[in-house]
């Protein structure tokens, strides 16, 4: 039933690095404590990446498994790749929590259980045939009891909340009790308390209070054998913040904007995992943005096509099931060849599918899912913080080559968080654009030579009105036309104009030799658990690289080349083997494949035993 007492002061254990998962109803404000934890833990001087969990519901069930909201983090003082395979510390609320996340924990790990909501009707009600504690469930574990929710009344007892207001402030005691335990401030989070509950002063004075109530149990309590200590990483010298994948998305695009000269304007249905890049573009209004909340997503894409062609940067933001329907808008942009960036920030599907959680499944959609040959540049962010470069280099791309660029990030980087080291204005990209403004020779199908991009001209411009619309277009005047020779010359111009990006791109990132015995392929959100396997798997004797795609159309020139010097290739991919697909196909390598489709991401260790069991059988195939 939990450790037994001790009068012995805890012992501070000096770690690397340290897993911890918080675990509760989606009420009891499991993400808000995940966001100050992790706030805090940049603010140190850690390094550290995120895995927010949370239900698809709405309102789901209290107590029930489908309702568990959970908040995972690493942080430590040498590079942090991933939110950790194992947590070392498991917060669970309730019965359900603890259930839900017992499958994944490390054994030896402590679980902080609140005590007051064990109790026998609550453990019935996810499955719990007897207690947990008592019948050997736990023993791999170091389980510390605690009555957070009793204690948090407790504290609170001379507020006049309501005893529900109350007791929805325990998780500030169980925040406050990180904070004991890994020997950090709650300073910044006593500041966020007052900022956030300004308007009412009584809720921010009880969670002030069960903030240091967990602090104070933590020091005067007898339960705990054990605090930590995690030096802080070195990271290179610079200003730093903590940054999500969505809000460094909204920052790229912002940026790119900027420094393109454009206005940014953002047509937008809202859809989960990509409305808060809506709600953040939204507050940054001052930067010159327009944000327009769109009744549907046909629409919202139909507004930033008006937008690009109004002369501004026209930029749609949706996920799977909305990409689809901004299909024929999408394929209008690509037959008036006017820019255009499309981001999909990805989840699970198909339909409504797995709203909350992540998935890669959309790259042939965004490759393929339009009616008629029609290309169009892909790029895919690899982090939380390197959506803002792939943000700003899709506005390159859609502005340099006049073309709709389709961005994908997915639910995983989203909503993850990690530091970002803010770059300094004057090392971003000159993308100012220039406006068609001299009718001498003009035709609106003039291309450029070199990247084939036709002209942009504002509407109104003097001498240069012509027309625009889905048909298609002659070559040069942009006359309607129904000649067959035409239409394919047309449809492979634009076919080579996207062919061209692959000679203004960087090669994909090699990481570790660049031939031998086993690569690893990966895009998108898998690349940091593709990148400390690949880490695992040299430390085990094997020669082992990782190459990372960030372009999908075109492919960086090196992909090519680097597939062929491996001996074994395997794709890591959260689909069925979509770039798998592909890459046999494009480039005659036999690739094999490592396929999730479980709305979770890579853990390290399901990764390294699979590639060294993949590479095993193409070992004794050869």
């Amino acid at each position: 039933m939990g450790e037994t007492a001790s009068v012995v002061k805890p012992q501070r254990e000096e770690l690397s690095g340290v897993t911890i998962r918080i675990a509760g109803d989606s009420g009891d404000g499991i993400q808000v404590t995940g966001s100050q934890f992790t706030s805090n833990t940049a603010y140190a001087g850690y390094d550290l990446a995120t895995l927010p969990d949370f239900p698809a519901e709405i309102r789901a069930p209290a107590g029930t498994m489908a309702g568990v909201s959970a908040f995972q983090i690493q942080f430590g003082s040498t590079e942090i790749l991933t939110p950790g395979d194992e947590p070392d510390v498991l917060v669970a609320m309730n019965p359900a929590a603890l259930k839900a996340n017992l499958k994944g924990l490390r054994r030896g790990a402590a679980i902080i259980l609140n005590q007051d909501a064990m109790e026998e009707r609550a453990m019935a009600k996810v499955g719990f045939k007897t207690d947990p504690r008592g019948d050997g469930t736990l023993d791999s574990y170091r389980v510390i009891e605690v009555p957070i929710t009793s204690l948090t009344m407790k504290a609170l007892e001379g507020s006049p909340l309501s005893n529900r207001e109350k007791e929805r402030c325990k998780n500030f005691f169980a925040l406050g009790l990180m904070f004991w335990m890994f020997g950090r401030s709650p300073e910044r989070t006593s500041k966020w308390i007052e900022a956030k509950f300004k308007s009412e002063p009584t809720l921010a004075e009880a969670n002030q209070a069960a903030l240091k109530a967990g602090l104070h149990f933590g020091d005067t309590t007898d339960l705990f054998h054990t605090t930590y200590t995690v030096p802080p990483a070195r990271l290179a010298p610079g200003l730093y913040r903590q940054i999500t994948g969505n809000q460094a998305t909204a920052y790229g695009f912002i940026a790119g904007a900027q420094r393109a000269g454009l206005t940014l304007f953002l047509g937008s249905y809202p859809i989960t995992p990509a409305s808060d890049v809506l709600h953040e573009l939204a507050s940054l209004k001052h930067f010159g943005v327009r944000t327009f909340q769109a009744e549907d997503e046909i629409a919202a894409v139909a507004s930033a096509i008006g937008a690009s062609f109004g002369g501004e940067l026209g930029l749609t933001t949706t996920s799977g099931p909305g990409l689809a329907l901004k299909s024929e808008a999408i394929n209008l942009a690509l037959m008036v060849e006017l820019p255009l960036v499309i981001a999909n920030i990805q989840r699970g599907g198909p339909s409504t599918g797995l709203p909350t959680k992540t998935e890669q499944a959309d790259l042939l959609q965004a490759l393929f899912a339009r009616n008629g040959e029609s290309p169009v540049a892909v790029v895919a962010a690899a982090t939380p913080s390197d959506c803002f470069a792939m943000a700003i280099e899709a506005v390159r791309l859609a502005t340099k080559y006049m073309t709709p660029v389709i961005f994908l990030s997915d639910g995983y980087i989203a909503n993850g968080a990690e530091p970002w080291r803010v770059p300094e204005v004057d090392t971003l990209p000159d993308l100012r654009v220039r406006f068609e403004a001299d009718p001498a020779g003009f035709t609106p199908y003039r291309r450029d030579p070199v990247t084939l991009a036709r002209p942009w001209v504002r509407p109104g411009t003097p001498g240069l009105e012509h027309r625009i619309g889905g048909l298609e277009k002659e070559d040069g005047s942009g006359n309607v036309s129904y000649d067959p020779a035409n239409h394919e010359h047309m449809v492979r111009r634009r076919a080579d104009k996207i062919a061209r990006i692959a000679d203004d791109i960087v090669d994909a990132e090699l990481d570790g030799p660049d031939s031998g015995e086993l690569l690893l392929v990966g895009w998108g959100g898998t690349f940091g658990a593709i990148r400390r396997a690949t880490i695992v798997l040299r430390e085990r004797g094997i020669a082992a690289s990782h190459l990372h795609l960030r372009h999908l159309a075109p492919m960086a020139k090196n992909v090519g080349p680097t597939l062929s010097r491996f001996k074994t290739v395997i794709c890591c991919e959260l689909n069925l083997g979509q770039l798998q697909m592909l890459l046999r196909a494009k480039h005659l390598v036999d690739v094999k494949g490592i396929h999730k489709v479980q709305g979770q991401p890579f853990r390290v260790s399901e990764l390294v035993e699979r590639a060294l069991a993949v590479h095993a059988g193409a070992a004794g195939e050869a």
